[in-house]
């Protein structure tokens, strides 16, 4: 693919992602979920009026500021509500996020494309991104979680472009990637995750490297076999081996001195001066107070079921999506009624027309994701680890190929952002996944990028259907996504799952 057709694939994937993003943005003429919270807080600042803070707070001060800019522009000014304390349009307290949203995707193209330098696995896990349930309804109301992702994706960004500088240039990108991380720890904690990943990336590629030294100089036959599976001529395997690093294999360049600073003070620096205008508008707590009252609400919030809140989901409940959220569900009795935003449910029976804005993701997409997760870990086994295991010596092989690291780091990643939740007791929910399904999304990507590449028809057909079920299933559950009025019948049809509902 050249790269005049990269950029224009770029650019169609990310006005798709505006279009489903802004498209209806104030239908719903109230405050959708934690819109309660994040959407009243971000109007709380521009009017000066004190308030505690269960999170940290960069989040709300976008959407303080996009709720301003809204107020200035001449439209988009009706329907307005006053749910927020202040009289709003929806649009103004939305198109923030929805405009945060709909640069994800562009953000994982730039990523992938700096972690491979391929176009056509890049444009692919750019479009899986565009075509997530979850991601798209997070985008289209004033919530906080796009945030965390999309600045935490930055800062893997630009680790990876500091790997191909030198000097200064690499300082100020691994700065950049620093400020990064700290952002999305400052719009809520589990934005950590995101820098574990990071050091988590760069220690096995310390380890690696050293166990790299204790290899056999002799090439094994079977791992050069294994690297080469997706292809079936002698040029197509020249090639692959022919291939350049990659940034993300020569990360151990970057010393402990500068991963200490650039992704340890400075990501503390900045969630640190991300505090400053909060703890200037309310005086009630000091740095170190607010943190533990924030840590004390948490650990209130009772265990993680049913009996605490409808959709609570523990953490091995989200790679199956099996329970989603329902963040906003209203019936009317026709289509021609207007949409229902304020006033008593209709009687049991009664309705026939249901608006549900379902925080789910795109079922198919998640569940191949998954399996390709399962895939690449059963892979860096093979490569990795069995070596050494047959041998029965400490060693990892010298000669891994550019998509074993992809791999690794695909799966560092995907871990890195799921496993802190194991040991999490208070109440979950399915959106506390998404800075770890961006990683399946990914992988997906990757699995089909080497499918449409294949010598073989019957993977390239492999890799066409699964991208061709990703986008019928997309357009079947839209109409959940963004909160279109169906009937009972088909509202029905699109919750497969009791627990869906």
């Amino acid at each position: 693919m050249t790269k005049k057709w990269f950029r224009i694939c770029t650019t169609a994937i990310f006005i798709l992602s505006l279009i489903l993003r802004f498209w209806g943005l104030g239908r719903f003429n109230t405050l959708v979920f934690d819109e309660v919270y994040f959407a009243q807080f971000g109007n709380n600042y521009l009017t000066n009026t004190p308030f505690f803070n269960a999170h940290p707070p960069l989040s709300q001060y976008i959407i303080g500021l996009g709720i301003w800019i809204g107020n200035h522009i001449p439209f988009w000014q009706n329907p307005v509500n006053g749910a927020t304390g202040s009289l709003l349009s929806p649009w103004s307290y939305r198109w923030a996020n929805a405009f945060t949203g709909s640069l994800i995707p562009l953000i994982v193209i730039f990523l992938t494309y700096q972690l491979s330098y391929r176009r056509g696995f890049a444009l692919l896990a750019g479009l899986f991104t565009a075509l997530d349930g979850l991601f798209l309804v997070e985008s289209r109301y004033a919530l906080s979680n796009i945030y965390i992702v999309i600045f935490g994706l930055i800062g893997h960004w630009f680790l990876l472009l500091a790997l191909e500088k030198q000097n200064k240039q690499r300082w100020f990108a691994l700065f950049i990637a620093g400020i990064s991380f700290g952002a999305s720890i400052g719009t809520k904690w589990n934005g950590l995750w995101f820098l574990a990943g990071a050091y988590g990336m760069w220690i096995a590629a310390w380890i690696i490297r050293w166990l790299q030294s204790l290899a056999p100089s002799p090439r094994s036959p079977l791992f050069s076999y294994l690297r080469n599976s997706f292809s079936a001529n002698h040029n197509q395997i020249k090639n692959q081996e022919n291939t350049p690093q990659i940034p993300l294999q020569k990360i151990t360049q970057i010393n402990i001195l500068q991963m200490g600073f650039f992704l340890g003070i400075i990501p503390i620096l900045m969630y640190s001066l991300i505090w400053i205008p909060h703890l200037q508008l309310d005086t009630s707590y000091g740095f170190i107070e607010v943190h533990k009252q924030i840590l004390q609400f948490h650990l209130q919030l009772g265990g993680n079921d049913s009996s605490v809140h409808p959709y609570c989901a523990a953490w091995y409940k989200w790679p199956l999506m099996t329970r989603p959220m329902a963040y906003y569900y209203q019936i009317t009795q026709s289509f021609q009624d207007p949409i229902p935003v304020f006033g008593p449910p209709l009687p049991p029976g009664a309705g026939k027309v249901v608006y549900d804005v379902h925080a789910m993701g795109n079922p198919f997409l998640w569940w191949f994701g998954l399996a390709t997760i399962i895939f690449l870990v059963g892979m860096l086994f093979v490569k990795i680890l069995l070596p050494g295991i047959q041998q029965k010596r400490l060693f990892i092989p010298k000669n891994l190929g550019v998509d074993t690291w992809i791999s690794l780091y695909i799966v560092i990643n995907y871990a890195a952002n799921l496993l802190p939740w194991v040991k999490v007791t208070r109440c979950v929910f399915i959106y506390h996944y998404m800075s770890a399904v961006i990683f399946t999304f990914i992988a997906l990507a990757w699995f089909v990028d080497q499918c449409l590449r294949s010598y073989y028809r019957g993977m390239r057909i492999l890799g066409l259907t699964i991208t061709f079920t990703i986008i019928v299933a997309f357009v079947f559950w839209l109409p959940i996504y963004l909160g279109l009025p169906l009937s009972m019948e088909d509202y029905h049809l699109r919750m497969w799952f009791r627990s869906w509902i």
